[in-house]
């Protein structure tokens, strides 16, 4: 299952510096990310090629971090094709935790990254409606 790196900062200048140069240092590739204030403090969740490799880097630096399980959605990128996702989860009364997505270009290729309390039911869910659920190497090296 695909992993998604979170690491709760204190919310000032500077610390997503630390974390980009902790990665960078040690040749780990981000390939999406967001940023969450929550007051004082802020978490940065991490789509990156190693994430294994960049909880441990990241954990050595004195970080909280945790890899949390998501499933990334391919979905074509055209209108109506996040409601159509969205709706085969609420219909079977699945709780999105968190949830964001990016495009690809030059496919315009949508990936949505859903964290959900059970990601083996949300597969089977989006499989059978149809969506792709990417494997981890194939995340990792879009």
């Amino acid at each position: 299952m695909a992993k998604q790196l979170n690491i709760f900062v204190e919310n000032r200048p500077g610390r997503v510096k630390t974390v980009s140069k902790i990665l960078a240092d040690n040749k780990i590739n981000i390939r999406a990310f967001t940023i969450q204030d929550r007051g004082n403090f802020g978490v940065i969740k991490l789509i990156v090629d190693k994430p294994h490799q960049a909880y441990l880097v990241v954990a050595e630096k004195g970080l909280a971090c945790a890899l949390k399980d998501i499933v990334a959605v391919s979905i074509k990128d055209q209108p109506g094709n996040l409601h159509k996702l969205t709706t085969v989860l609420a219909d079977n009364q699945v709780n999105i935790s968190d949830m964001y997505g990016f495009v690809i270009e030059p496919d315009n290729q949508g990936v949505c990254c859903i964290e959900a309390e059970q990601p083996d039911r949300v597969i089977d869910l989006v499989e059978k409606a149809g969506f792709t659920v990417l494997k981890e190497e194939e995340l990792y090296e879009l």
